[in-house]
């Protein structure tokens, strides 16, 4: 297993839940993600890829506060994915979270005692319900977006007990790669923990995709690209994207306004995921981006 440095240790002997958080360029919501999570977590892997505001310097500072977490700055969105490949056949569930993914402590403190306890173990993946965010009032307690489901969830917690491998090379942690059962491998599909509906769930997620997770993100953007979109496309296509980003010009991603939107739009009740949060601090992300 891999331990507090990335170094193989010792074998898990009781069932543990590692988180592994990969960003870049997320400095609005980063501390609210890594904080809303870090009880839920026996291991915390923090991981900047290149960030240039002031991402990574928030998450070294709550690695420094937090004696589960340690930092990482990584080349490469699929690097930290070594991280938790040793994993594999342990006692283990990997919890992949990103900078725009919010969770409800509150909620998760409960799941958790399900989850080690054994109650999703006939399972590879679990997924939350989800709200994929187009308005944020901290200090109303309100959202508006789309339901996940029955818009697609972005969850990626894995069973890692179910697993003999998982490994590289990979694009993006858990993501690709190969991934290899043991003999007696766990139900097929992916389970969203809903219990029937948003204000039930105990596992659920304020998706921010749509809002402006950086102060280096241009007002007018609506959904930034993802790690796999920014490489898509040919030469003239790329040349364009680094051109447009250079003028900090509103990137709009089609697989994101495709995947995220489906469903009637909602309201919903989110003041569990900010109890002791700073509504001046994330002034930023109460604009409404969706022009």
């Amino acid at each position: 297993m891999i331990g507090r440095d990335g170094a193989y240790g010792s074998a898990v002997t009781a069932p543990v839940v590692v988180g592994l958080v990969l960003v870049r360029d997320e400095n609005v919501f980063v501390e609210r993600t890594v904080r809303n999570v870090a009880g839920f977590c026996d291991r915390l892997f923090l991981a900047d890829h290149s960030s240039r505001d002031g991402t990574a310097e928030i998450l070294a500072r709550l690695a420094d506060e937090l004696p589960h977490a340690s930092f990482h700055s990584v080349p490469h969105p699929g690097t930290p994915h070594r991280l938790v490949e040793g994993y594999a056949g342990e006692r283990a569930w990997v919890f992949g979270v990103d900078g725009d993914e919010i969770y409800d402590p509150l909620g998760l403190a409960g799941f958790r005692e399900r989850l080690v306890g054994g109650e999703f173990d006939d399972w590879f993946s679990l997924r939350s319900a989800q709200l994929h965010c187009r308005r944020l009032d901290v200090s109303s307690g309100r959202a508006r977006g789309w339901l996940a489901p029955p818009a697609r969830t972005t969850t990626k917690l894995y069973n890692f007990g179910a697993l003999e491998a998982w490994d590289g090379p990979v694009p993006d942690r858990l993501h690709g790669g190969r991934v290899v059962f043991r003999d007696d491998p766990p139900r097929d599909g992916r389970l969203v923990v809903d219990e029937g509906s948003w204000e039930t769930s105990p596992f659920r997620c304020l998706h921010t995709c749509f809002l402006r997770r950086s102060t280096r993100q241009p007002r007018r953007e609506v959904a930034r690209h993802d790690y796999g979109e920014r490489g898509e496309g040919g030469r003239r296509v790329q040349v364009v994207k680094r051109a447009r980003r250079l003028v900090r010009r509103p990137e709009r991603s089609r697989r994101k306004l495709t995947r995220y939107t489906r469903g009637e739009e909602v309201e919903v009740d989110v003041a569990a995921f900010f109890a002791d949060a700073d509504a001046d601090r994330l002034a930023p992300s109460l604009v409404n981006v969706w022009t």
